[in-house]
């Protein structure tokens, strides 16, 4: 409580118990002494790398020295009015020393740091003490947004183009490496055909000689059995003459 003799605050009382004044001559005026919340509006600055945020913060503070505040401020309004400047000042230069990577993600407790010692000091000779300030918020600007988002879309859409040609060119690959393979399989395939196609004759052609060594009537007789069946097949009819030997097995 503030003590005020005409008008003019000459003494404090912090604690409890039994306390005096002159009536008529002095007034008491009581000040909260618990830690208070004071919230910003949200403001726009700007980031070493030159690109604007919106940004939302809140700082907690109190009042230490009653006398000394009620001098300079008197009031909770004016107070906080007061810190609206401060705050966004430090912020707005903390902020300025950094990129906005580092604003968003890996530095932003290292900043408010330096905004809490920073304002506590601006706020020391108006009796109050900041016990920290906090970034609620971090947005990009309306504007801003559009044009980062159309980007990032422009990005993807650029990654997806080459991965399709990445994939298209291999598939591509992989068809020629599987036409050359199916190509020279189909040409082996085909060696081996031929080898064994001329391991069969060569074969048969050692048994008929063989055949032809051991029985040449037997095999005359086989041979004709042979042109029998593919002279006659599928009903077909054969002309020859009465004394032709084609038919002495048929006799």
């Amino acid at each position: 409580a503030i003590v005020l003799q005409l008008g003019k605050p000459v003494s404090c009382t912090l604690g409890p118990g039994l306390h005096f004044k002159l009536p008529f001559v002095q007034n008491v005026v009581y000040l909260d002494s618990r830690v208070l919340h004071y919230e910003a509006n949200p403001a726009e600055v700007l980031t070493k790398d030159k690109k604007n945020l919106v940004v939302d913060n809140y700082a907690k503070w109190r009042i230490i020295d009653p006398l000394q505040f009620y001098r300079t401020l008197s009031t909770i309004p004016r107070a906080q009015s007061r810190l609206d400047d401060l705050v966004y000042a430090e912020v707005r230069v903390a902020i300025g020393s950094y990129t906005m990577e580092e604003v968003v993600s890996s530095r932003r407790a290292e900043i408010m740091a330096i905004v809490t010692s920073n304002v506590n000091d601006s706020v020391k000779p108006f009796g109050l003490q900041i016990m920290d300030v906090r970034i609620k918020r971090t947005d990009l600007p309306p504007q801003n947004e559009k044009a980062i988002f159309g980007r990032m879309r422009a990005e993807r859409e650029r990654q997806a183009k080459l991965y399709r040609s990445e994939g298209q060119e291999e598939s591509a690959k992989v068809k020629s490496r599987a036409d050359r393979e199916r190509t020279v399989l189909i040409a082996e395939a085909g060696r081996q055909a031929e080898v064994l196609r001329g391991q069969g004759d060569a074969e048969a052609a050692k048994i008929y000689n063989d055949a032809l060594g051991k029985s040449p009537e037997f095999y005359g007789f086989m041979r004709s059995m042979e042109a029998y069946r593919a002279s006659l097949k599928d009903n077909g009819k054969v002309v020859m003459t009465p004394g032709s030997g084609f038919l002495k097995y048929l006799k």
